[in-house]
């Protein structure tokens, strides 16, 4: 089963909003120092679904730009 790339690119972007809202309500609230230096750790973890599907986008993307160029005909 082939999955549209847009599909990927648009669950990138909840999991980046959702990442994003999940570090603010869990972490901004209850700010401090501890929170200042480790807030760079916390939002990539937070971050890494998005940057995996965003990866995913991206490979399937460039497969299928890949294919379509093979099925082309010469000279066009």
């Amino acid at each position: 089963m082939k999955i549209n790339p847009r599909v990927w690119l648009v669950i990138s972007i909840v999991a980046f909003v959702g990442g994003l809202a999940a570090f603010f309500f869990l972490f901004i609230l209850d700010f401090n120092i501890y929170w200042l230096i480790l807030a760079p750790v916390i939002l990539a973890i937070y971050q890494s679904p998005a940057a995996y599907f965003f990866w995913l986008y991206k490979r399937t993307k460039r497969s299928r730009t890949e294919s379509e160029k093979k099925s082309a005909p010469d000279g066009i």
